[in-house]
């Protein structure tokens, strides 16, 4: 191949952004184009016979939200909250929307296909059915979540 081939399979490369949450000591990352906005922790408006993740109900601008605990849904130990706890509402289309609390927002970056390694599920580890792959990003690993499967409810 020729450099001009080359630079042109560079700039076909599929570059993608994920924001960066912390959940414990664990990095995740969420494709960007399902944020709609991230907030301070706020109060939740409990609803009766929920699952035990779903943590109720905020009013965001006058739009009633539903707000599952990550933590929880992962199976982890329940965390106080704290100044870096936020909510993070995902806009999944042009309907649905949710919330999801998450210990902490790191930083926004950007990874090729090739930064992608996929990652074998481990039906003991409740955590894997929501990741779809991991992505290397300046040595460090980053969990990529499927939104999609995270908020649908398989139970």
């Amino acid at each position: 191949m020729d450099e001009q081939a080359l630079e042109m399979n560079k700039e076909e490369e599929r570059i993608t952004q994920y924001i960066v949450i912390k959940i414990d000591n664990e990095q995740y990352g969420i494709d960007i184009k399902y944020i709609d906005n991230i907030v301070r922790m706020e109060k939740i408006t409990r609803v009766p016979k929920a699952q035990r993740y779903f943590k109720g109900v905020i009013n965001l601008r006058g739009e009633v939200i539903p707000v599952m605990d990550l933590r929880v849904k992962f199976d982890m130990e329940e965390m106080k909250e704290t100044k870096d706890t936020r909510i993070i509402i995902l806009k999944l289309d042009k309907q649905s929307t949710v919330g999801i609390i998450v210990d902490a927002v790191r930083e926004v970056v950007s990874l090729k296909e090739t930064d992608m390694e996929k990652v074998a599920a481990n039906a003991a580890d409740s955590r894997t059915q929501y990741i779809s792959v991991i992505g290397k990003h300046e040595n460090e690993l980053i969990s990529i979540i499927n939104i999609i499967s995270l908020v649908s409810e398989e139970k």
